[in-house]
């Protein structure tokens, strides 16, 4: 008999199938001839995406069907959530006519954020090998919450920019909202590997 996946782990699925159409659309997005109503759609499937992660971890404790396919899907979802959306900030769809990028974030920033996940995927599967699984902490959900308001106020206010902000207060909220989560990031980066540290430590040769 075929076992069948779990709400949570179909509302995970379905919050995957949801962050590749969200990135698909974004690639899709040219600000030089912008049509704001394709990041309106991207900022509601960034919301509902992120928002069902919520959900999916919530049913998973409550009917204790947390298991090892959700524990390794869920975060990879929150990844390519998170992840695409920052590193297409920088590709040439946001780039307006005088060259200038209209996220404000640079490549530089998307090296922290992605090499954070990357950091800390290989931190946790080596911590696990060992036998002291590494869960997440509130630096971690700090970052994950940072990044997920983040994402979609930066696409909101590039839609609405000449129409609902000034150029002086767009300016702001981008820059303010994008160097918060580069910094929140960065440390939640150190905090996972000062709590690795002792593990790495112990695991030493003598």
């Amino acid at each position: 008999m075929k076992r069948r996946l779990n709400l949570p782990n179909r509302i995970t699925v379905a919050r995957l199938v949801l962050a590749v159409i969200f990135i698909v659309l974004l690639a899709q997005y040219s600000h030089r001839s912008p049509q704001p109503w394709m990041l309106d759609v991207a900022v509601a499937m960034f919301i509902v995406a992120a928002a069902s992660d919520v959900l999916d971890g919530y049913l998973a404790r409550k009917r204790g069907e947390e298991t090892p396919l959700g524990r390794v899907l869920d975060p990879l979802v929150d990844k390519v959530l998170v992840c695409g959306a920052f590193i297409l900030f920088v590709g040439p769809g946001f780039v307006d006519a005088a060259g200038h990028n209209v996220t404000q974030v640079s490549a530089w920033m998307v090296v922290v954020i992605v090499g954070r996940e990357l950091l800390v995927t290989g931190l946790r599967g080596f911590n696990e090998s060992v036998g002291k699984p590494l869960g997440a902490s509130i630096h971690g959900k700090l970052k994950m919450w940072m990044q997920s308001i983040a994402a979609p106020v930066v696409l909101f206010v590039v839609a609405h920019e000449e129409t609902w902000f000034t150029p002086q207060s767009a300016a702001i909220i981008k820059g303010v909202l994008v160097w918060v989560t580069v910094l929140v990031t960065a440390l939640s980066a150190v905090h996972y590997l000062l709590r690795s540290r002792f593990i790495l430590e112990e695991s030493a040769p003598a």
